[in-house]
This record gives C-alpha cells, sequence and structure tokens, in this order.
C-alpha cells in the first residue's frame, strides 16, 4: 500500500468512480472495505492520516455496550454482540477475549448485575465470549488482586473483546486497497462537484504534500467524517441544519502494576452516570472514560483537569493502589460522534445514522467501532440504490480482515502485525532495524521502515501514535524517540535534515498534550 500509487491511480482515472469517500476512520474505511469487497470502483480521502481522530482514541473494547442494555436499547446491544463475534472471527490477530470483573461491595450487587450480565450472555447467543459467574470474595481478589479489599463483598465475571483501534484501522486500509480500493491520506477533501441538475456528483480535494488540486467525479459521495459531519454538509447547503452533537472521554495510562492481571476491572455506575474502565492493554493499565459536552470539534482535544482528578478518584476508590498524577504514563482524549437528541450526552444512543440530504450527498454517522461493519453494509446498500449502481450482495461478514492469522500469540510483541509479521522479521535481520527504539517500549526499528514502505505513514506522529501506540502508552518514551524515528523516515521518504528538525519538534509540541503534569 503506498500513497504515491494511490495518488496516481486517483490523477489519471477519468471514469467516475462508483463510491468516493470523505473520511479515512472506522465508518469510512468500513464503507471502503465493503463497496471494495463488492467489486465497486471505491476512493477515499482523509484530510490527515487514517484514523487520526476519534478512531485511535477509543477505549479499545469490541463490546455489547451493558450500559445501552440498562438503556433498554436491547437491539443495539444485540447488534453490536454479534458484529463482536464476526470482528473476533475476522481479524483474530487483533481483536480477543477479555474478561472483566464487577465487584461488589453492597449486599445488593451481587444478583443486581449477575442477572444483567447473565442477561447479556443470553443475547450474545451463539457469539458469546465466555459465561458470567458469580465470584466469592476470594475469587475477586484472586482475578484482580489489585482492588481494594476492604469491605469487598464479592463480584461477577462477564467477557467481552478488546483489541488495538488504530492497528485494526490500518488493517482495514490494506484490506480494501487488497480487494483494488483507492485510498489516500493527507488529501483533504475542498469542495463537491454538482451536475446540471444540482446534485453532488464527485468532490474536489488537495494533495496537502504538494499542494496539488485533483477532481474526483463519484456517481455517489459519501460523508463518513464522524465529529465533522456538519462541516462536509455545509459544503453542500451552508444553511443546513447540524446533526451533530460532540462529547469528549478521556483515558489515562498506568504502568501494569496498578492493575497486575490480565483481567479488567469495570465499574458500572460512576458519579457522571458512565461505565468506568480498567484494563490491561499492550502491558500497561488503562483506565476510562468521562463524558463532557464540547461546542465544537477539534482535531487534538485536550483533557481537562476535572476529568483527569475524576478518573483518578474513581478508580482510586476501587484499586488497593490509588493512582495519582504522578503515575499517569499519558492521557489520550476522543470525541464522540453523537446524533442530536435531548437530555445527556451520555444518554444518547449510540445507533448510526444514514442521511441524505437534499443535494444527494450521502451521510453516515453515529455508531460505534463495534457496529463499524453493519454500518458499512447499510451505508453501501443506500450508496447502491442512490447512485444506481450494480446491485453485489456484502460479502463482509466472513471477510477476513488483511493480516488474518489464527494463532498470532506465538508472534510476541509483533502480534498486531498478523501475517505482516514475517516481512518485519526480514527487515529486522539487518541489526540496525532490530534496535530497540526505547527500554521501556517493544517497538523496533524495523516497524518504522514497515510502517513508511507499506502502510502510508508520513510522519513521526504517524508511526508514534498510530502505527505503533507509543505516544498513547508512554508519551515521554515517545518524546524520546522522535529523533531517530524522523531519521529512519527521512531516509525512506527522501527528506532532508531540515524536515527531520521540523517533524521532531512538531511531534515534541503535540506529546507534550499527552503528558499531565
Amino acid at each position: 500500500m503506498r500513497r504515491e500509487e494511490m495518488m496516481r491511480k486517483i490523477r489519471e482515472r477519468k471514469e467516475p468512480w462508483d463510491i468516493a469517500v470523505i473520511g479515512g476512520g472506522a465508518t469510512g474505511m468500513g464503507v471502503a472495505v465493503d463497496a471494495a469487497a463488492r467489486g465497486l470502483d471505491v476512493v477515499l480521502v482523509e484530510a490527515h492520516d487514517f484514523g487520526k481522530g476519534t478512531s485511535s482514541r477509543s477505549t479499545k473494547l469490541v463490546h455489547g455496550g451493558v450500559r445501552y442494555l440498562e438503556q433498554g436499547n436491547v437491539p443495539l446491544v444485540m447488534s453490536a454482540l454479534k458484529e463482536r463475534g464476526l470482528l473476533r472471527q475476522n481479524a483474530p490477530h487483533l481483536v480477543h477475549d477479555l474478561a472483566f470483573v464487577v465487584p461488589n461491595y453492597s449486599w445488593w450487587e451481587a444478583p443486581f448485575y449477575g442477572i444483567g450480565l447473565k442477561l447479556y450472555d443470553l443475547l450474545a447467543g451463539k457469539y458469546g465470549f465466555g459465561a458470567s459467574k458469580v465470584l466469592t470474595k476470594e475469587e475477586t481478589l484472586e482475578r484482580l488482586p489489585a482492588l481494594e479489599p476492604e469491605e469487598l463483598r464479592g463480584g461477577v465475571v462477564y467477557y467481552d473483546g478488546q483489541f488495538d483501534d488504530a492497528r485494526l484501522l490500518i488493517h482495514l486500509a490494506m484490506t480494501a486497497a487488497d480487494h483494488g480500493g483507492t485510498l489516500v491520506n493527507y488529501c483533504p477533501a475542498t469542495g463537491l462537484l454538482r451536475d446540471d441538475e444540482g446534485y453532488v456528483n464527485g468532490l474536489t480535494a488537495r494533495d496537502a504534500e504538494t499542494g496539488e488540486e485533483l477532481t474526483i467525479p463519484a456517481r455517489i459521495v459519501v460523508n463518513a467524517t464522524g465529529v465533522f459531519t456538519d462541516s462536509i454538509r455545509r459544503m453542500a447547503d451552508p444553511a443546513v441544519e447540524p446533526l451533530m452533537v460532540t462529547s469528549q472521554g478521556i483515558h489515562l495510562v498506568f504502568d501494569r502494576s496498578f492493575l497486575r492481571s490480565d483481567t479488567a476491572l469495570m465499574v458500572p455506575r460512576t458519579s457522571d452516570g458512565r461505565v468506568l474502565f480498567v484494563i490491561p492493554w499492550h502491558g500497561h493499565a488503562v483506565a476510562g472514560t468521562t463524558d463532557t459536552p464540547v461546542d465544537a470539534p477539534s482535531l487534538e482535544p485536550r483533557p481537562l483537569d476535572e476529568e483527569i482528578e475524576f478518573i483518578l478518584e474513581t478508580a482510586g476508590r476501587y484499586l488497593s493502589r490509588p493512582p495519582s498524577r504522578a503515575d499517569v504514563l499519558a492521557v489520550y482524549v476522543g470525541l464522540r460522534p453523537l446524533v442530536k437528541g435531548d437530555g445527556k450526552t451520555s444518554a444518547l444512543s449510540r445507533d448510526h445514522v444514514i442521511h441524505v440530504d437534499t443535494s444527494g450527498l450521502l451521510t453516515i454517522t453515529g455508531g460505534k467501532w463495534t457496529t463499524y461493519r453493519h454500518m458499512a453494509e447499510d451505508c453501501v446498500d443506500h450508496a447502491i440504490t442512490l447512485g444506481k449502481l450494480r446491485d453485489e450482495p456484502c460479502t463482509t461478514r466472513n471477510l477476513r480482515i488483511h493480516g488474518y492469522l489464527r494463532d498470532s500469540e506465538a508472534l510476541g510483541d509483533l502480534e498486531v502485525y498478523g501475517s505482516d509479521a514475517d516481512a518485519i522479521h526480514t527487515l529486522a535481520q539487518d541489526p540496525a532495524l532490530a534496535a530497540q527504539l526505547h527500554p521501556d517500549l517493544p517497538y523496533i526499528a524495523a516497524e518504522v521502515v514497515w510502517a513508511a514502505r507499506a502502510e502510508m505513514a508520513r510522519t513521526v506522529e504517524d508511526v508514534l501514535a498510530r502505527h505503533t501506540r507509543a505516544l498513547f502508552l508512554n508519551a515521554n518514551a515517545a518524546i524520546a524517540m522522535a529523533e531517530p524515528v524522523a531519521q529512519l523516515l527521512a531516509s525512506e521518504l527522501g527528506r532532508d535534515k531540515a524536515w527531520i528538525a521540523a517533524q521532531v519538534k512538531e511531534f515534541r509540541a503535540l506529546a507534550e498534550q499527552y503528558r499531565v503534569v
């Protein structure tokens, strides 16, 4: 998957594409995979790196949504549980079972949550990940030795899924490319094309690296830009009624010693009405999340002090070693694309919405990572009807994601690459590329070279935030890695010393936002 080749395909094409997608997050990439797998000609443009926004900043869970069950949204839960099962089936190198313990400190909690989680098991049906069970106090502490033991009565264990969101997104991009899709990052859409009757029939875009202006005709244009949905809709109609509201959630990352387990902690009811998780992830412990309404979406949302304190205080109530600000290795912030409704953002449905503006622009928004495949199927079905495209059936229910490998655990730190790990091992036969980039994180130089050659990584941030997860795991370590990563990238991309210096400076400024001081 090479950017130069993708740009050439866009530049040389004269015929209209079947589908043009704006937005390279989970939703847009899902649409590209679905359309390409059906044999449709699909092109996708992304203004920044694939997954720069919301899609790399999740809680890292593939789940049905226990709290949606409490809200009574059984259809959403059942759909998500089914999609959870399909995702594990199709990307076993990236999606794993994870046990969660709900600790009980009051007499009524065990029967209350026990019954709710039995219903969760029942709704999962054949897509279940394991049966829930009520635990004694001793069994609870055996699974979560870092739990606060005082007044603990027991717990309930249940099973959900865990994944690496940005790595899945990259592998979805590669899946789309494997099936003939054309995708390009750092290529923002700048406008929409119209036919004689005023309907949208393509878009204009700009190559952010060269400034080249591109014209991309298409039979149907899909707006899949998440929290930025309304800005694209305003390209078609400046007076359009907003569809979205936005909230942000933050996550704090700690050393694994705060959890000391391969089991996750789930607190079902916090003071802000959300669920709090503390989960094991890439050798660390991740705690989140909050729900704070924001006035307008931004590319790099910042954590609020009160959000940081809320997670520290809430997690500290349940952990025998309460974390402090000094223990935070990284903080990352994600925005939720929520379709407008009444009441608190935490109560808004995570169902997706497909909206067709009077201009013919097709927008898909809302939803959640777990249901990306179903959302894409629904969107492409609509696109086929609206664009009068040939009616091909969806094939993604059983479509293996790029890198598919049933037994990837043997790959160790390269597990997230699946079948691509062999190519990285080959690169690492060069001792210089086998070198670890920082003693606190497992990443090696060969991964940087692979990201540039095969995954369209273009910047230090791309490599350290998404192609590896260094910035999300340990901001100080990522800052220290910036210089060697910039040098490796410059060698691959043909950049000069000035570029290296600029990249290191830009990344270090960005990474400061991921530190808690």
